[in-house]
């Protein structure tokens, strides 16, 4: 970014950024084997502030390779919990006590607003105390036949885990499959989004000051269909855990199909916010403003199809267009910043693309365009359409920007028929009063994920996942443990051998 055009936006750049990112294999910050690169952009003034190394084939051979010689002859996987534990605290406590300099240059890199990058920082932080606290806590099933026999579940970790995370609060994303993974005594391969490379690059300094051995963390930046191909259909990575598009998803699935890896995928989205007549309209407004243009609308959770039974429907849209249009839109370093700038100009392309039709398809109650004074970058009005009919494209499809949908229903069957008319079922949010409805509801929605008069607030001790297009497996929790290990089943025999007698002579 020019010295001009940071004064003609009000732009902040922050201090000390790098002009170069390598890949990080086997405890060292290297160039890719052919020397590739790729421009990294700012979101706001799509100009190249930095050269990422361009990850292949070869550069992921390397990186699993280090991986594999850290899981068979390192000393990480074989570390008692609690050791294990002490590291992952550590890491916990480095991205918390640079939580301000890591929100500050994921705000720069993705453009989310300052205020909810850091929010994401100290969820980092979270994950891998919530883990390290977890493998020490854990206990493993025991069944007893008294005097006869004994049978226990073994786990151990299973070896190279490769690990594919998308642009969308990056460094967050990447902690939530780091930790589970380091935890359980694997090592990785991380290859990160390249519209949002920058976090990424600091695991590499936190790791080794927190004391991880060498070889246990990998990263390859780098082009899904070259490097992220290559380390999905690498012989000796045996576990891939991805989150991004279902078009992707399936193409991951295909590849990894022949090797019969195992596989962790949270998908696309396209959940439904079900508002009923009994709701409390303010809080269920509330809510569903901050579920759709929170993070810029791009997150796989959000409520980007808002179905309002009809007697508070007019009511309804009256009030979410008039809040929609108080949404504060501003530079991403702006503490009152509420929406910043998407993430990068082919992804801004897409969802103006789906606001131009949006107007063909919908009534549009607020936004549509850009927002006033900015002229330039990848901003986008936080945008309304109602009385969108089920089978428009913008409540089938996955936005992933701050553009919502409105459509009315009027019995709870038709809401239910609505909440599940697409190939998405990853998370839904149901606002009623009425007890009964609400388990009801929740318990028929295709969805992984229900959230009972709430926005999205996780606990992190939950599954997290999706049915249909939107996922495959589960991730949180206990079932992150799952995941990234075998389990053995061990038998033991206590008392006499009851063995049936083959060939026994008369």
């Amino acid at each position: 970014m020019t010295d001009a055009t940071a004064q003609a936006t009000g732009h902040r750049r922050p201090a000390d950024l790098p002009d170069r990112i390598q890949h990080y294999i086997d405890g060292a910050f290297v160039d890719s084997v052919d020397g590739d690169t790729f421009d990294v952009l700012d979101p706001v003034t799509n100009e190249t502030y930095l050269q990422a190394a361009s990850g292949k084939k070869a550069d992921i051979d390397l990186a699993v390779a280090a991986a594999r010689r850290a899981f068979t002859e390192g000393p990480w996987p074989r570390m008692l919990p609690r050791e294990r534990s002490r590291v992952l605290h550590r890491i916990a406590d480095l991205v918390e006590s640079r939580d301000k300099r890591l929100a500050e240059l994921e705000s720069f890199d993705s453009g989310l607003p300052i205020s909810q990058a850091l929010g994401q920082a100290r969820r980092a932080a979270e994950n891998f105390r919530f883990f390290a606290d977890l493998i020490v806590a854990q206990a493993d099933d025991t069944y007893k036949v008294p005097g006869r026999q004994i049978n226990y579940v073994n786990r151990k970790p299973i070896g190279v885990a490769g690990l594919i995370t998308p642009w969308n609060t990056p460094f967050m994303l990447e902690s939530w499959k780091l930790g589970p993974a380091l935890a359980t005594g694997n090592t990785v391969v991380l290859k990160p989004a390249e519209f949002t490379p920058l976090s990424a690059s600091l695991w590499a300094g936190i790791f080794e000051e927190a004391g991880l051995p060498q070889g246990v963390f990998n990263l390859v930046n780098g082009f899904g269909e070259e490097a992220g191909d290559a380390l999905v259909k690498h012989p000796d990575v045996p576990l891939i855990s991805f989150t991004g598009e279902s078009s992707t998803g399936s193409l991951i699935f295909g590849n990894a199909a022949p090797y019969l890896k195992g596989l962790s995928m949270e998908l696309g989205g396209k959940s439904p916010a079900v508002v009923f007549a009994d709701a409390d309209l303010d809080a269920a407004v509330d809510a569903t403003i901050f579920g759709v243009f929170s993070l810029n609308g791009e997150r796989c959770t959000a409520g980007s199809r808002i179905l309002v039974q009809r007697e508070i429907y007019d009511e309804f849209v009256e009030k979410y267009a008039a809040q929609a249009k108080r949404v504060k839109v501003g530079y991403p370093h702006e503490e009152t910043t509420e929406v910043g700038s998407l993430v990068h100009p082919e992804h801004y392309d897409k969802v103006m693309s789906y606001v131009e039709l949006g107007k063909t398809e919908g009534r549009l109650v607020a936004g549509g365009g850009r927002p006033e004074g900015f002229d330039t970058g990848n901003f986008v009005a936080p945008t309304v359409f109602a009385d969108v009919s089920p089978d428009a494209r913008i409540f089938q499809e996955e936005i992933f920007g701050p553009v919502v949908a409105i459509t009315p229903f009027d019995t709870d069957e038709e809401a239910l028929a609505l909440a599940n008319n697409t190939k998405y079922g990853l998370a839904a949010y149901i606002w009623t009063s009425d007890l009964k409805r609400a388990h009801n509801f929740s318990q028929a929605v295709d969805a992984g994920m229900v959230w009972l008069n709430s926005n999205n607030v996780r606990d992190l001790r939950t599954p997290f996942g999706g049915v249909k297009a939107s996922g495959l497996g589960h991730e949180g929790g206990y079932r992150s443990i799952d995941f990234y290990t075998d389990q053995q089943a061990v038998h033991i025999t206590l008392g006499e051998v009851h063995n049936p007698t083959f060939g026994k002579q008369g």
